[in-house]
């Protein structure tokens, strides 16, 4: 067995690993109604002139379901960390109690359960996508390697299947991924 083949077919398990974890740190991110400190951690406020993510500024924790408190850990951005929570997407008014920031997230309506059910589906398709992209690149390889004789015609089906095995298992995986956030988001 070539050792070509082996470093490729681990080259993919790793980019399908990664695109799988890029999908849960997407999902994360999406507000369901559960508190979660993804949800803010990545959103920038301006900390002496430079924008900074809220996670290196303060300590995000959620005390209650459906509560994130922020304690900064300079008091001084306090009222930065508050503007750039009002500058986000995410719509709801911080609560600054002068040593920290709370937010309480709003039960979410039908519509917007769908709105987000819809949202979650896409970015599982997106994930696919690029899983298919990544397939389609090994194979590719592996045809180049046949026709260059550095396999065999044997190796490359062999190859090609197992190539095919590793994305149907990561293909399943995003399938959880996304029938799990869609739970999350649909539960009351």
């Amino acid at each position: 067995m070539p050792k070509a083949e082996i470093n490729e077919i681990k080259d993919l398990r790793v980019k399908l690993d990664k695109a799988l974890e890029f999908l849960r740190g997407e999902y994360l991110a999406i507000r369901t109604g559960r508190a979660h400190p993804a949800l803010v951690g990545d959103i920038r406020a301006d900390y002496y002139g430079n924008p900074t993510p809220l996670k290196q500024m303060a300590n995000i924790t959620t005390p209650e379901a459906r509560k994130i408190q922020i304690v900064p850990f300079d008091r001084g951005s306090l009222k930065a960390i508050e503007k750039a929570l009002l500058a986000s997407k995410l719509g709801i008014t911080p609560q600054n109690d002068g040593e920290s920031v709370r937010l309480t997230l709003p039960e979410l309506t039908k519509e917007r359960r769908v709105e987000l059910v819809k949202l979650v589906a896409k970015k599982a398709e997106e994930s696919r996508v690029v899983l298919r992209n990544h397939r389609r690149d090994a194979v590719e390889l592996l045809k180049k390697l046949e026709k260059d004789s550095k396999i065999t015609e044997d190796d490359l089906k062999k190859f090609s299947k197992d190539v095919q095995d590793i994305t149907d298992e990561a293909v399943k995986k995003i399938e959880e991924a996304f029938k799990a956030k869609e739970k999350e988001i649909l539960e009351d």
